[in-house]
């Protein structure tokens, strides 16, 4: 069972895309978010979905010309996204998802990267249309292959200084990071793309199938943990 985080606004049309990628995988998929149920304590692994850009306030930031914020669900995502990353929960952060995972682990962000990679053209798309290199020996390189990938994109913010025990896995050409990832176990990644629309990209459904391969174990070894304390 794994839980997507969703914006109020957008979740409706968004949810049902993770789910399907999520069912390809053999998973099942619960949406949380603001005013929802959500314990980590129920789930085998967690998404942290795409959306409102990430309050400023949460990284030392100032509040910039192209904000369009959620306090509420910042204060909910955060939560779970600090918990999940010192559980061990696998992790996957879609968009504002590898932002946040990124912000949890006391990184932060560019709030106007488009600005800062100025030669870049802005894509606001989810057609594939962004050309992204995979970094070597990464585990985005292991799980979808080391080749160069086209992706989508429809983010304005983008990750500048990177969080505690993570690494960058992919940036564009241009050289703005576009995934992220935590060195070691346990599974936690996050790509600035929106690979739930790129479903018919094998690639892409390699993601959703490496966060449920991390789930399945992650289910075990709770398993194995709550028997021994029951033989205790």
């Amino acid at each position: 069972m794994i839980a997507v985080t969703t914006s109020e606004r957008s979740g409706w049309r968004i949810f049902p895309l993770v789910w399907f990628n999520l069912w390809l995988a053999g998973a099942k998929a619960v949406r949380w978010g603001v005013g929802r149920p959500a314990a980590l304590a129920e789930v085998d692994g967690l998404i942290i979905g795409g959306g409102d850009d990430v309050g400023p306030e949460l990284y030392g930031g100032v509040l910039g010309i192209s904000a369009t914020l959620d306090r509420a669900r910042d204060t909910l995502e955060r939560k779970l996204a600090t918990d999940a990353l010192a559980q061990g929960v696998p992790v996957l952060g879609i968009c504002r998802g590898a932002q946040m995972m990124n912000v949890a682990l006391g990184g932060t962000l560019d709030q106007n990267a488009w600005q800062t990679f100025g030669k870049a053209e802005k894509i606001k798309t989810v057609l594939p249309k962004r050309d992204v290199e995979v970094a070597p020996e990464t585990h985005l390189a292991r799980i979808c292959g080391p080749g160069p990938m086209r992706v989508n994109a429809l983010h304005t913010q983008a990750v500048q200084d990177l969080g505690r025990g993570l690494r960058v896995a992919a940036r564009d050409t241009h050289g703005m990071i576009q995934a992220v990832e935590r060195r070691e176990d346990p599974f936690a990644l996050g790509v600035q793309w929106h690979p739930e629309h790129l479903f018919y990209a094998k690639r892409q459904r390699l993601l959703f199938r490496a966060l449920v391969s991390a789930a399945l174990a992650y289910r075990a070894s709770q398993a194995q943990v709550a028997a021994v304390l029951e033989r205790a």
